[in-house]
């Protein structure tokens, strides 16, 4: 045995410092609020590194005449201009390989802010004044700028709809005793990521070349900077250390910034870094999606949906970037958690000469939730009901009334209880009842309440994805190195990676480092996103952490002449028969023996697959859910509001780290708000996008969180299936939790009418619209000869 080896009575295993279900602080979180993490533009800059700036379009739609760039490349401090002519390969950085996205537009122009070249100079501010001398002559052609102009026009779209069936909508719709129609409109929404986006390319010998960028996925920056530069993928290498915020703004986003950064640093031999202005990266950059949805439903006198039909009308931009899966999700979620045994849901994923939009945070699968939890609204205020009594009437069955309309059977709803218990828990009958006569004795200010539940689908819809790897090393002092394709913006993946890698060998998490992303160490990463970072790539390091177990076990097992099972782990020690000895001794005496200490793991999702012509499948492993109570006060006169009191009981399955769970809920719930609320897009008829930065665009800020936030943890639900320690995912679904607050508004407007009329409020529910949806109820109440408030 090792000198550290001492024989020991059978002893309880201590829990160790970090284990799976335990509130661990982020890695980074001290870092964080003292200015020390390292994000790219920190990297210490290289000897003569080149800054890159953008030359960007001033037209939505024209043909490029002539582009004069004579000026550019006289001004101070430039090195170099570079166009689509000085591309070695592709001039292209679409995401889904369609070709339709440029790096530099060459002769046509499709949106205000398209990337027409670049300059390197010696300094930022030289090359991005310089960028604005270029003389363009531009030759206008018609633009199609919203929904409406898309859907009424040409109908031009930029991947072929979707289209879910099940059951016969139609027969259903028209012998339904109860029907209706609507449109609903739903803004889009600016990522607003802290660390804008960014890229650094550093040449190295021959074609190689190394970026650190701020990306989701690394693999996909790869491949779109290998072809645009015309080498192998081998000789390119994309390191991701932590990025300042991402929420799907930078799973394609980044692919052009980094792009630009390799060919300037592969063309001049010199390190180049490109880091545009805040406004320039939201005219760059694609959003959220805004959609326009009609639909129709028919129900009976209980509010039990008969049938359902809806169109999600969404404005894609000039390419089709996410479009496709963003759009084919938002039908995945148009039931949120209610049964339709007859539907038919289709997408229209319309070009416009707007930026190309893309992933956000839930993927399509928020704008989906708005349009079923506007139905639920309609039926309710058609009959007369508290919409949680429709809610709850449409809900999901277990045994039965449990089919999708993309045909997967839910086989783990717990939505149906985890509503009651919020319900109770929140006291929102009671509450109910005093809002109602707090309205009733206030002429000016009313209050709102609403209770919206959430289930959401975890998994890639492009099945493809839904792998990972990773990378473990064990060194002779004992310390373990993690490496993942995951990345890290924020929500705490690489500590949770590091807590399940140190469950598995029993060490403190302190003995365990996690190492930046890098396509050089793990490769054909998956994007971190889908809600699935620590799904898969925990269960990649587990599966790693484990080959190495295996192996030590077996050299313990038979250096001391002990049956396996008698090879126990625990905290940072590792028993071995009767004796026991440092876990870092066993792994001098393997590395003595020539045991390999280092292993690569896998993983993939089991049981899914998903057939998009055929509308049918099962593209989800699991569902997550939740609930949040939402309650506001409104001012009549102005459309002033605020949120009262949100309480929001949440499932994470059996949470591998609840502090940060309840960091991610609590964020989600206030990006989601601020989505319905606050943030508005906005482009002017020429095309151009007037909200494009702090002082027009405005994300909640401290004093619009609510003044009463409680968050809970579902308790005793682990997941039903095989996940990493029976956890959920948290990323995407807390998110939805923000359509309580839009529905809170609703509830307050429709009190000035005596809750007859259903407000239709549209999103973002900006005061200015609330404003509107009290004014127009009063009319409509007015002409009804109904007294209003």
């Amino acid at each position: 045995m090792p000198d550290a080896a001492t024989t020991l009575p059978p002893a309880t295993p201590e829990r160790i410092a970090g284990a799976v279900h335990e509130s661990r602080r982020h890695d980074s979180a001290h870092k964080h609020v003292s200015g020390e993490a390292v994000y790219v533009d920190d990297i210490p800059e290289p000897a003569g590194l080149l800054h890159v700036y953008l030359g960007l379009s001033a037209r939505a739609h024209a043909r490029v005449v002539s582009v004069d760039l004579a000026k550019v490349r006289a001004a101070p401090g430039v090195v170099a201009v570079f166009t689509a002519a000085d591309i070695p390969g592709e001039n292209d950085v679409s995401a889904i390989g369609l070709h339709d996205e440029p790096l530099f537009a060459t002769d046509l122009v499709q949106h205000v802010g398209q990337p027409l070249f670049a300059v390197a100079a010696g300094t930022r501010d030289q090359a991005r004044r310089a960028a604005r001398l270029a003389e363009v002559v531009y030759e206008d052609l018609p633009a199609v700028l919203t929904i409406a102009a898309a859907r009424d026009g040409d109908r031009t779209l930029v991947v072929p709809p979707m289209t879910l069936r099940i059951g016969d909508a139609a027969t259903a719709l028209a012998q339904a005793p109860n029907r209706l129609a609507g449109r609903l409109r739903i803004g889009g929404q600016e990522h607003f990521y802290l660390e804008g986006q960014i890229a650094l390319a550093v040449p190295g010998e021959d074609e190689e070349v190394t970026i650190h960028v701020s990306t989701q996925h690394p693999s996909e920056v790869q491949h779109i900077v290998a072809h645009a530069l015309a080498v192998p993928d081998g000789a390119v290498t994309v390191e991701v250390r932590r990025m300042g915020g991402g929420f799907g703004g930078k799973e394609t986003q980044a692919n052009l910034f980094a792009a630009c950064a390799a060919l300037v640093a592969k063309k001049t031999g010199r390190a180049a870094k490109l880091r545009p202005d805040r406004d320039d990266d939201f005219q760059i950059t694609g959003k959220r999606h805004d959609f326009e949805v009609d639909y129709e439903v028919g129900f009976d006198a209980e509010g039990r949906i008969r049938g359902v039909d809806m169109l999600f009308a969404a404005r894609a931009g000039f390419a089709a970037d996410l479009s496709g899966p963003v759009t084919d999700r938002a039908l995945f979620h148009a039931d949120n958690g209610y049964h339709y045994a007859d539907a038919r849901l289709e997408s229209l994923p319309l070009k416009t000469n707007t930026v190309s939009n893309t992933a956000f945070r839930g993927f399509g699968g928020p704008q989906g939730m708005v349009a079923a939890e506007r139905v639920i609204e309609e039926i309710a205020f058609a009959l007369g009901m508290d919409p949680l009594d429709i809610r709850k009437r449409n809900f999901y069955g277990t045994t039965d009334r449990n089919v999708t309309p993309y045909h997967q059977t839910v086989e783990d709803n717990i939505l149906p209880d985890l509503v009651a218990k919020l319900e109770a828990d929140c006291a929102y009958r009671e509450r109910r009842a005093v809002l109602r006569a707090h309205n009733s004795a206030s002429r000016i200010l009313r209050k709102g309440l609403a209770l919206t539940p959430v289930k959401f689908g975890i998994s890639f819809t492009a099945t493809q994805f839904n792998q990972a790897g990773a990378l473990v090393h064990v060194y002779t002092d004992g310390s373990i190195q993690v490496n993942h394709g995951g990345t890290e913006m924020g929500q705490g993946l690489y500590t949770k990676v590091a807590q399940v890698v140190a469950e598995e060998f029993q060490v403190d998490i302190g003995c365990v480092r996690p190492t930046a992303t890098s396509t050089g160490k793990v490769p054909n990463t998956s994007a971190t996103a889908a809600s699935s970072g620590s799904d898969l790539n925990g269960k990649a390091a587990q599966n790693a952490a484990r080959a190495i177990k295996e192996r030590l076990v077996a050299f313990a097992a038979g250096q001391w002449g002990v049956a396996p099972e008698a090879v126990i782990f625990h905290r940072n020690r590792v028993r071995v028969g009767g004796q026991e000895m440092e876990f870092a001794a066993l792994v001098r005496a393997a590395y003595m023996a020539r045991v390999q200490l280092s292993a690569t793991g896998f993983y993939k999702t089991p049981k899914i697959h998903w057939d998009r012509k055929a509308g049918r499948g099962t593209p989800f492993y699991y569902f997550a859910y939740g609930a949040a109570c939402a309650e506001v006060t409104v001012d009549t006169l102005t459309g002033e509001y605020v949120v009262d009191r949100v309480d929001i009981l949440h499932d994470c399955g059996r949470s591998l780290n609840p502090a940060i769970d309840k960091g991610q809920i609590e964020g989600g719930f206030v990006q989601g708000m601020g989505w319905l609320t606050t943030e508005e897009l906005w482009w002017d008829d020429a095309g151009r996008l007037r909200t494009h930065a702090p002082s027009t665009y405005k994300i909640p800020a401290c004093g619009d969180r609510p003044r009463v936030f409680n968050v809970a943890l579902l308790e005793d639900a682990p997941n039903r299936e095989d996940t990493i320690f029976r956890s959920k995912a948290v990323g995407e679904p807390p998110f939805m939790l923000g359509i309580s607050v839009l529905h809170a508004l609703s509830d307050a407007v429709a009190s000035v009418a005596g809750h007859r009329f259903c407000p239709r409020l549209d999103a973002p529910a900006t005061p200015e619209r609330v404003l509107a949806a009290i004014g127009a109820l009063r009319e409509r109440a007015a002409a009804a000869g109904t007294a209003t408030g």
